[in-house]
């Protein structure tokens, strides 16, 4: 009998399941067409911060990216993880310093303090499900980013519009 209970425990034990649910999270750009050349952004980091603070850094592609190539109805995958968190907040997205905007063939500079420092916040909101795959499309605008500086400069002073989709389905 006594073995009997002992078997009972340790079939007990073996059996919790502490698994956390995990939630597919991925993070494309995408740009609305402006009279510039080329806008390039240096994208080094994407995070997500969840309801109760927790940070999560995505597993991010680095690299230059021009934004007038991912126009009209092409975007750009930048980042994908699985989270452990069932409530988003925010997306930071942290850019480098290589970032530029070409414009009659001279290519300028573009200053971005902030997005340097502490990231592009974006407020997103999103309780998540298991099971669905979610998806976050950060839409720039371009033309209303990029602001000329009196001293003939640019600076980036990014206008981003963020889509939140979640895709389910079974077979």
């Amino acid at each position: 009998i006594v073995s009997l209970i002992i078997f009972g425990f340790l079939i007990n034990s073996c059996n919790n399941d502490s698994t956390q649910a995990s939630y597919p999270y991925s993070v494309s750009i995408t740009d609305a067409p402006g009279p510039y050349q080329q806008v390039n952004v240096d994208v080094i980091g994407v995070e997500i911060t969840g309801e109760e603070g927790q940070s999560v850094t995505l597993n991010v592609v680095p690299g230059i990216y021009d934004l007038l190539k991912l126009s009209n109805g092409v975007e750009k995958i930048i980042a994908t993880d699985t989270l452990e968190i069932s409530k988003v907040q925010q997306i930071r997205l942290v850019l480098g310093t290589r970032n530029t905007v070409v414009l009659d063939d001279t290519t300028y500079p573009l200053s971005t303090p902030s997005a340097e420092q502490s990231g592009l916040k974006l407020q997103v909101n999103q309780t998540l499900q298991e099971g669905i795959m979610y998806h976050v499309l950060l839409d720039f605008d371009a033309n209303k980013s990029i602001i000329k500086l009196g001293n003939g400069g640019y600076k980036l002073k990014p206008v981003i519009r963020t889509v939140e989709i979640a895709v389910s389905g079974a077979i």
